[in-house]
């Protein structure tokens, strides 16, 4: 299976592809162009194709006159060569108009420290087009970056999805609450009927509903807590999320065999009717709305946020959140030619993204969009209602307790590891 760029991001998994590229969208320009260069530079990993082959169309039509200012102009670098040369191009000054965001959100909250990236929240409220960026998406960049430091050329929101077929059969609603979603899975496995389905290989797919768990509990900055050195993740209370994903494991809702699942077989295990439910990112849409693919039919795919847990400071119209392909700006390349680029961009990326390439972005939609699938609609309306969003478990950690965190998250669900252990090995690599 092909992994877009947005989700080997998410899933910590970035494919180093050799070789650098730079491909242009005009017949101006070479490689990187300088920010007070004649073009829109951009500087994007290889393996994002989806943004600039959006912004070619952009140039070719609403945003021609924009373009004949300022042809786009772009540079691409293999994803794992990315963070070294956007540290290489600020320490010599030559940082492009526009580039991606670097693999460690750490490393863009560094660079803005040095004066290197826009304020977007100042940039486009001058502009007066800041209503064009769905408020979810500036919450998700915010948490990620310290402040509104990217744009959102692909936004995805994660939860969990369900067969509603099997769902109807079974007569249970929507869960709304853990409790719920606990009785759900008890109902299903009494009928056979797997409840659960994840890669224990790739890890993630499980740590996400700890998190999940945590911030419902414990509120959305539960974990922004645990990166300030506030709180452990072996407090009490962190404990009883890790513990409440073991106690599904221990009763099998992840079905057998759980660490030696793949992604591909993990997603084929929903898609053809054998798992109940699966939590992943909107991401999946591609998959559910192929025919080919998914065997159950999109008319029977559908889509919860994690539910509420009881008495918890968080709640379930908290989505979990992250920005795909984010792109920031340099702060001297700000002036009115960029600006009017900006402008252009904010207004007509959405549609154009959705249209061309049927890619979620934060971008409001400003004009219509025919033939949008029923289940990416339903994540855009989803999108489009939510202010508050939460990131993922291993979104602040360091690369160690990522590792840590993910190796061990199916030996958490199948009892080899406690919840205890499981907190505490990743708050050793914390500390």
């Amino acid at each position: 299976m092909k992994l877009t760029t947005a989700q080997l991001w998410k899933r910590g998994a970035f494919t180093a592809i050799a070789g650098a590229s730079a491909i242009a969208l005009t017949a101006c320009g070479g490689g990187g162009s300088s920010a007070g260069s004649d073009s829109l530079s951009l500087f994007v990993n290889v393996e994002n194709t989806e943004v600039p082959a959006v912004l070619e169309t952009l140039a070719g039509d609403l945003c021609a006159a924009e373009a004949e200012t300022l042809p786009v102009d772009v540079e691409t670098v293999p994803q794992s060569n990315l963070d070294q040369q956007l540290q290489l191009k600020a320490g010599q000054g030559d940082l492009p108009v526009l580039f991606s965001a670097g693999n460690a959100p750490a490393l863009t909250k560094t660079l803005a420290d040095s004066g290197n990236v826009a304020d977007f929240e100042e940039v486009l409220t001058d502009l007066d087009v800041i209503d064009n960026i769905e408020p979810a998406a500036i919450s998700t960049i915010e948490n990620l970056y310290g402040g509104f430091r990217a744009l959102p050329f692909e936004y995805n929101v994660e939860g969990i999805w369900y067969n509603k077929a099997i769902f109807d059969e079974q007569g249970i609603e929507e869960p709304q609450t853990f409790d719920e979603l606990v009785a759900a899975a008890d109902k299903l496995a009494a009928a056979g009927i797997q409840p659960f389905s994840a890669s224990g290989e790739q890890g993630w797919p499980i740590t996400r509903l700890i998190s999940s768990y945590i911030f419902r509990d414990l509120g959305p900055d539960a974990l922004q807590k645990v990166a300030d050195g506030e709180t452990s993740l072996t407090d009490p209370e962190y404990v009883e999320a890790a513990q409440a994903i073991a106690d599904l494991g221990a009763k099998g809702y992840f079905g057998k065999g759980v660490g030696s699942i793949d992604m591909a077989t993990s997603e084929n295990q929903f898609l053809n009717g054998s798992a109940a439910m699966f939590y992943m990112g909107s991401w999946f849409l591609s998959q559910a709305n192929d025919p080919e693919v998914n065997q159950i039919g999109a008319e029977n795919v559908g889509f919860m946020p994690f539910p509420g847990v009881d008495g918890g400071a968080g709640d379930r119209s908290q989505l979990a959140a992250n920005v795909g392909l984010p792109i920031t700006m340099n702060a001297k390349a700000v002036n009115d030619d960029t600006g009017a680029w900006l402008s252009c961009i904010t207004e007509n990326y959405g549609s154009t993204a959705l249209e061309q390439e049927n890619r979620v972005s934060g971008f409001a939609l400003n004009t219509e969009v025919a033939d949008v699938p029923e289940l990416t609609q339903l994540i855009q309306d989803q999108v489009a209602e939510t202010e508050t969003t939460v990131l993922w478990f291993e979104a602040l950690f360091s690369a160690e307790a990522t590792t840590t965190s993910q190796r061990n998250a199916a030996p958490l669900v199948s009892g080899s590891v406690s919840a205890e252990e499981f907190m505490s090995m990743v708050q050793a690599d914390l500390d």
